[in-house]
């Protein structure tokens, strides 16, 4: 069955970095455009950062540019999200989605920035 697995989510102080991965099993990976959303309590799931499957272009949100950098690994099925110089308002619960004629998310992983 289909499967999107994130992980490497933590706790980290202000400026600390963090690399999630969500690991996908079931459908062709390399076929799908992959993103990562996260939703901090009480506000909406929001779009950090996208990645297309034809040309590896990339989207991210204006909060994130210069900070985090999305990446796939197609031989392990797995994309990657790097966070750098992390800030208090990025904590929240991170998803990846996997599009193409359909649509996947995974479970979410917690990130909490705080000292």
């Amino acid at each position: 069955q289909v499967q999107l697995v994130e992980s490497g989510g933590g706790l980290v102080q202000p400026g600390g970095s963090l690399r999630l991965s969500c690991a996908a099993s079931g459908f062709t990976f390399s076929r799908y455009a992959m993103s990562w959303y996260r939703q901090a309590p009480g506000k909406e799931r929001e779009l950090v950062a996208s990645l297309t499957n034809i040309d590896d272009r990339t989207n991210y949100a204006d909060s994130v540019k210069g900070r985090f950098t999305i990446s796939r690994d197609n031989a392990k099925n797995t994309v990657y999200l790097q966070m750098n110089s992390l800030k208090p308002e990025d904590t929240a619960v991170y998803y990846c989605k996997a599009t193409f004629l359909l649509t996947y998310w995974g479970q979410g992983t917690q990130v909490t920035v705080s000292s």
